[in-house]
């Protein structure tokens, strides 16, 4: 399993995991979901198990064709353990809606399976894993790939897409095309939906709003291609 990790993981990444702790060692051979999502739950491949609620693992059919990988849990997420569960969630729900993919259809994860967060008064703020955390993480990742094996995966937001496809990887620069990997044959990098809820007016958020379904309805033309094809 070693090396179909490696295989998946950009050079960069690689030479990262030899130097730096991974949870490839807790994870369980030939396993499904299921048994997957029990051994992240007892995680402490880095410390950011300190300091969220639970593991947060993907969510979704071993069948599904289309995986949506995200960053990290939020507050919500952390709370409830499942993903996408917070606000901006929501908005992903009615970008899907709205580009005619049924949530049902698709897995969905984050790259790194705990809330990392700082305290602002009463408030967990989100702060954003760093390198050793997502390389930490990265095998679950890795593992849900194996066992779901999806046809198409759309990265949201640039810690996904980076922690993929390397750290020179820029989203503005590639949004909304295919590019090249080894995790799927259609992959696509796209903004997170969590900017959208932080777009500075209301014009501001219906244009990037506008934007993510016009993402995501590229990714459901090739999954009602293939979903007819079957």
């Amino acid at each position: 399993m070693t090396r179909l990790l490696n295989s998946l993981m950009p050079a960069s990444n690689s030479y990262m995991c030899a130097r730096i702790q991974t949870a490839e060692p807790h994870i369980p051979r030939n396993a499904g979901l299921a048994e997957l999502r029990k051994a992240a739950a007892r995680c402490k491949a880095c410390d950011l198990w300190k300091l969220g609620t639970q593991t947060v693992f993907g969510e979704g059919s071993e069948h599904a064709r289309v995986m949506l990988v995200g960053e990290q849990p939020g507050d919500k997420e952390d709370r409830q353990g499942r993903p996408f569960v917070g606000p901006a969630g929501a908005v992903l729900d009615r970008a899907l809606a709205a580009a005619g993919i049924d949530r049902d259809d698709v897995y969905v994860t984050n790259i790194v399976k705990h809330f990392k967060w700082e305290p602002r008064g009463k408030r967990r703020i989100h702060k954003k894993p760093n390198v050793v955390e997502i390389t930490a993480c990265r095998p679950w990742l890795d593992a849900e790939i194996l066992v779901v094996r999806p046809e198409v995966v759309i990265l949201l937001g640039a810690t996904a897409a980076q922690g993929i496809l390397g750290r020179s990887f820029r989203v503005s620069q590639s949004r909304g095309q295919w590019l090249d990997s080894d995790i799927a044959k259609h992959v696509m990098a796209t903004g997170h939906p969590s900017s959208i809820l932080r777009a500075q007016d209301d014009d501001t958020r219906h244009e990037e709003m506008a934007r993510f379904v016009d993402d995501l309805r590229k990714a459901a033309a090739v999954f009602h291609r293939l979903k007819a094809a079957s």
